[in-house]
């Protein structure tokens, strides 16, 4: 018999002391990861490149017991050999950093006067200096090429003629919390959060002796977003390469807004004034507009299909002399992630998903030849250093650090390494990825996880990670919600597989999903369960646990139907149960009209040959039930109708539910609660 690795870290400690009483010395043997560690660790944001490439900011958030303490720090490109300096040391968190095109200054955002607000910062001496002074927070910042002008994001109503009208009626709104909402239109609530009739505005003022004057709402009266609600950033916002104009990804506001994804780039003047939309011919997404560094092109990602949220984001490529636009790369199937011009203004650094990887390539825009940079772990681009693309880098062994990488890929330096010191005495698990023959025979990719504890010979029980989307991926990455690590620490070997659906594998791979929600995927997770574990004889595919939240707890509650036998227990985090009442309640309908066809009023068929509350008959697996009360996506009724079916079935079953969080769990304490839950849970019923 196996005990956990708490008792086992537990005996550890009682027999050094034993051997240290005894005058004896010992080697103390590393931890696995675990979730206490998890939420000390260290973290790099806002890390930004100078214009001249030979420095890099980026902000380090340091966790001290229970404290938080972020400051920026500055680093020499041209020498890494040079110490770091620390930039500021103040309790707020600066954020935003964003570089004057002379080199000497930086700007950004800090809540130092009360409220989020634009600082700015000289690089040789002297305290910061507040830029904005106004009575609502600033969500974004950029700097025109002139540096003459600044682009606020900010949220206000559009019926106000002034910021402090907004201001006065969030205060209003704010003190009748129990006030009844009104709508006409969807959608009313998003994510997380009710719609209150405010958006985000594009405002641009004047940047006069580092004074922001002038301020203009260039989407003055728009009702709809810019930058998009709830993810989106500045980098759906450009200034032209002649800083006269600003344009900017975003869908109209009309009534139709729920059901598609017709975001189309817009040009507006800089004083404000009519937009242009510059893909009106294009009915599907357009995104993050980029111009070169020589103002001949503007470089953006498309879609082509309408109403569609998971398919190819396309690299297009306007020549802003000539007018033509062209698709840079058209059979590289790949969907980019991010798009930087080179400082040649002829080739585009991007990133994009890669067989179970986010990597980072070199496209030259004439004739698309595609380049791979980097391929292991997750990457994101964060400027251009000379010869090196500065990126940040994550992988299921590492939470992220920056790095600099030679153009043609040689070569990967680190320039920080934030954890060092947390992750001194971890032992993470090995991993692997893995292939094997899924639905009709194609090659299916997935990963597992050693125990971090792993000894030859014995047999682990499994912890089988289902990711959502289900236009997604468990690839290589590090995640501060499902991280694989965590069920490694605790013992467990780790299965994750990609099946049919998910993403970085080519288009058709991730359409194979529409309409077949429970079919290719699940031959894919029966068949790669069995493979991994004839490949692995160290997985005990007899003593395992399937886990998945969103699309993974639909996955979940589908398996109890039609795979029931196969798990000691079942984990079903924000799953969807049924698909009738789940369309009629969440808030983005073109996520379950793409992948089913239709409308239920249209296509009802398609959603009940799926649905999970069809096959209820068959439930008898002991299932865990989490929801998060704020959950929009998928509300938490979704939930408690599978905790309702379980008990009525007397199946073993707990319901946990967060008042507070969304359809992600966020807060240290309760990601706690919720790997305590799930870990007592499976070793209730897997034996370790």
């Amino acid at each position: 018999m196996q005990y956990s690795l708490s008792k086992l870290s537990l005996g550890v400690i009682k027999a050094s002391a034993v051997i240290s009483c005894l005058g004896l010395t010992a080697a103390v043997s590393a931890k696995g990861f675990d979730v206490e560690t998890l939420t000390k660790l260290n973290s790099v944001h806002s890390a930004s490149v100078s214009p001249n490439g030979e420095f890099l900011i980026y902000g380090h958030k340091k966790v001290n017991k229970d404290t938080k303490v972020s400051n920026l720090y500055l680093r020499n490109l041209n020498d890494i050999k040079q110490p770091i300096k620390q930039l500021t040391a103040h309790k707020t968190t600066e954020h935003d950093v964003v570089w004057s095109n002379d080199n000497k200054t930086i700007y950004f955002i800090s809540a130092r006067s009360g409220s989020a607000q634009v600082w700015s910062l000289a690089l040789d001496g002297g305290e910061a200096r507040q830029v904005t002074d106004l009575p609502i927070p600033v969500n974004g910042i950029k700097l025109s090429p002139d540096n003459k002008k600044i682009a606020l994001a900010l949220t206000v109503f559009p019926e106000c003629k002034t910021i402090q009208c907004t201001a006065d009626k969030k205060k209003t709104l704010s003190e009748k919390p129990n006030q009844g909402r009104e709508y006409t239109q969807l959608m009313v609530r998003h994510w997380d959060t009710w719609k209150d009739h405010s958006y985000n505005h594009v405002f641009v003022a004047d940047l006069t002796n580092n004074q922001a004057k002038n301020l203009v709402d260039i989407h003055k009266g728009l009702k709809t977003d810019v930058p998009a609600k709830p993810f989106s950033g500045m980098e759906e916002v450009s200034f032209t390469p002649d800083s006269a104009s600003i344009v900017y990804s975003a869908k109209l506001g009309d009534h139709t807004q729920s059901w598609h994804t017709n975001y189309d780039l817009w040009q507006v003047p800089v004083t404000g004034g009519k937009a242009s939309n510059l893909t009106a011919a294009n009915t599907a997404w357009d995104s993050q507009p980029v111009f070169s560094n020589d103002g001949r092109y503007m470089a953006y990602a498309a879609m082509s299909k309408p109403a569609a949220e998971s398919d190819r984001f396309a690299i297009m490529l306007k020549d802003l002399v000539t007018g033509n636009v062209k698709e840079v790369a058209p059979l590289w199937d790949r969907s980019v992630r991010s798009i930087k011009f080179a400082p040649d203004s002829r080739n585009l650094y991007v990133t994009a998903q890669d067989l179970g990887q986010v990597s980072v390539f070199a496209i030259n825009i004439q004739f698309g030849d595609v380049k791979t940079l980097h391929n292991e772990g997750s990457s994101s681009i964060i400027g251009v250093s000379g010869d090196n693309v500065i990126i940040s880098k994550k992988d299921l062994s590492s939470p992220g650090d920056l790095y600099s990488l030679s153009n043609d890929g040689t070569s990967l330096e680190t320039l920080t390494n934030v954890n060092k010191d947390v992750l001194a005495d971890v032992d993470f698990g090995e991993y692997s990825q893995f292939t094997f023959k899924g639905w009709n025979d194609e090659t299916v990719h997935g990963y597992w996880v050693k125990p971090a504890d792993f000894k030859q010979g014995e047999k682990y029980p499994i912890a089988f990670l289902i990711h959502g989307g289900p236009q997604g991926s468990f690839g290589n990455s590090f995640s501060t919600r499902w991280n694989p690590q965590l069920w490694a620490g605790a013992g467990y070997g780790v299965v994750m597989i990609d099946f049919h659906g998910s993403t970085g594998y080519g288009q058709q791979f991730t359409d194979s999903i529409n309409q077949d929600w429970g079919g290719k995927p699940l031959e894919d997770l029966q068949k790669g369960l069995a493979a991994v574990t004839k490949q692995q004889p160290w997985l005990d595919g007899d003593n395992a646990c399937a886990l998945g939240g969103s699309y993974g707890g639909y996955m979940v509650n589908w398996i109890a139907g039609n795979w029931s036998k196969q798990f000691k227990c079942l984990v079903n985090h924000a799953g969807l149960f049924d698909m009738r009442m789940f369309y009629n309640v969440t808030e983005e309908l073109w996520f379950p009209e793409q992948d089913f066809g239709g409308s239920y009023l249209n296509v009802k068929e398609n959603y009940e040959k799926f649905n999970p509350a069809n096959f209820v008959q068959n439930w008898q697996t002991p299932m865990l039930v989490i929801h998060g009360e704020k959950d929009f996506r998928v509300p938490y009724g979704q939930g408690l109708a599978a905790f309702t079916v379980l008990q009525r079935k007397g199946i073993d079953s707990k319901l946990l539910m967060f008042p507070s969080e969304n359809h992600w769990i966020l807060t240290n304490d309760n990601k706690k609660q919720w790997y305590k839950n799930v870990l007592d849970w499976m070793d209730k019923y897997t034996a370790k």
